[in-house]
């Protein structure tokens, strides 16, 4: 049988078909099976994608095992022997892929339950409607659907004289695998994923040095919660230096040099490691998901354009998360997965793009929604903000957790332009804004809704208040 009777033996047809198994990808398939549409659902590695299995998931693992690490060491009510205590690190980086393992069978469990075809292998389009999968026992598949969606993601980018080995120069996905704790890490870049992984490594006692080109950690976010959350991690021991520009790195006898310069001071610098971690970002996978045409649109960066119901230059094909730049977060790839689906079954699916919130897990966390104080200024003119530090707030004391605020910004019509919260569960609070900032509501209805003593909510509260000048527990000069 020649290549072109067996690809045409091995045809088959859906409603919707996605290509990439990760938070944009399975949730869009399950919403368009809710809608009713036969789906096939393509991943060439694990379900749940890089978030759920080298990225989101284990991450969060090891900053709440060393969390608690640093907590029992530094805690001012605990007698006895509290040094001796350390991570046993192969067990909790067993248990961490236990469970990632169970996310993914539980996501595994509800593609079945739903009906989604779950097809394991590359795929990439064809043509306008058919995709071609390769799967790991070199079978070839062709299939055929009246919609698809992209969802195919990025990876980590490099940079031009440091490539990832995965040995001594890693990206996210090997340093949270490794078999020990080194003695020293340099991180480069400061955003999100340099943040965290430094301050896992710092609490298990690595010398964590950060290099960030750009004025400041978390490059974009509010001015002033930036300049607080870099002293803060600072007094937990990391080195942080903002400014620095690299401009070589060699490798020898096990260690890593990287040299650059200062742009504030023009004076150059030399740092040398036992490991490096590459967290400049990342790069979308859009080269891989076509063979020969029809071409997809892509911007200079190399994204997938889309328009506002997420459809790319080819009607009836779709492309979300990763793939089409903005805020590379997995809860905006699932939005945009679940618009994306019902658009595809002809539906009116879209994403508030105004309120999508982030955050940083490290202690105290880091979350924002909407504009930093900087961009509402030059959006709206006029601004009011309104600010409330934990160390007024009383649930925040009794966790030992003062460090850190929570920023309401508003226009003069109390409408609400963005928030930002640095403290403890600074991720969980920031929902209530985005809440309020999604559906329209303004700083005074937080203001006036009851919130429940003692907790850190109160706080979103008083910055409500403190927004028209009412706050309780501070002054409102």
């Amino acid at each position: 049988m020649n290549r072109s009777s067996e690809a045409k033996s091995m045809e088959f047809k859906k409603d919707i078909a996605v290509i990439g198994g990760g938070p944009g990808g399975y949730v869009a398939a399950i919403r368009a099976a809710q809608l009713g549409k036969t789906v096939v659902l393509f991943e060439r590695e694990a379900v749940g994608g890089t978030c759920m299995n080298w990225g989101c998931i284990p991450t969060k693992h090891l900053l709440h095992q060393t969390k608690i690490l640093r907590e029992l060491r530094t805690g001012k009510t605990f007698d006895g022997p509290v040094g001796e205590i350390v991570l046993n690190w192969p067990r909790v980086q067993s248990e961490k892929q236990k469970v990632v393992d169970r996310l993914v069978r539980g996501v595994e469990f509800l593609l079945q339950r739903y009906g989604i075809e779950l097809v394991r292998g590359s795929a990439v389009l064809r043509d306008e409607r058919r995709i071609v999968v390769r799967t790991k026992k070199d079978d070839e598949q062709v299939w055929e659907a009246a919609k698809i969606i992209l969802a195919s993601g990025s990876r980590s980018s490099e940079l031009p004289f440091l490539k990832i080995d995965g040995t001594e120069i890693l990206s996210s996905t090997e340093a949270l695998a490794l078999a020990s704790p080194p003695k020293s890490l340099l991180v480069v870049g400061a955003g999100a994923i340099g943040l965290e992984m430094g301050t896992i490594y710092s609490r298990l006692g690595t010398e964590v040095t950060v290099l960030e080109i750009m004025p400041t950690v978390l490059p974009g976010c509010d001015r002033e919660m930036g300049q607080r959350f870099e002293l803060i991690l600072k007094k937990q021991g990391l080195k942080v230096l903002t400014q620095s520009r690299l401009e070589s790195g060699e490798r020898f006898e096990g260690r890593v040099v990287l040299k650059g310069m200062n742009l504030k001071t023009n004076a150059p610098f030399e740092f040398t490691a036992e490991k490096v971690l590459l967290a400049t970002g990342r790069r979308p996978n859009s080269e891989m998901i076509h063979e020969g045409s029809p071409a997809l649109a892509l911007n200079r960066q190399g994204y997938v354009e889309v328009n506002e119901r997420l459809e790319t230059n080819i009607p009836g094909v779709y492309a979300i998360g990763d793939l089409i730049g903005g805020k590379l977060l997995a809860h905006k790839a699932s939005h945009e997965g679940l618009a994306a689906a019902e658009n595809a079954a002809g539906g009116c699916g879209h994403v508030d793009y105004r309120a999508l919130p982030m955050a940083v897990f490290t202690e105290p966390e880091f979350a924002s929604v909407g504009l930093t104080e900087e961009e509402a200024k030059a959006e709206a003119g006029e601004v009011r903000t309104g600010t409330f530090t934990f160390q007024a707030n009383g649930r925040a004391l009794t966790m030992d957790s003062p460090d850190g605020l929570v920023k309401i910004i508003a226009d003069r019509n109390d409408r609400i332009l963005g928030a930002h919260v640095l403290g403890p569960c600074g991720s969980d609070l920031i929902a209530e804004i985005t809440l309020a900032m999604t559906k329209g509501l303004k700083t005074s209805d937080i203001a006036e809704s009851i919130h429940i003593h003692p907790t850190l909510s109160e706080a979103v509260m008083e910055a409500a208040l403190k927004v028209d000048g009412r706050s309780i527990h501070a002054l409102n000069a």
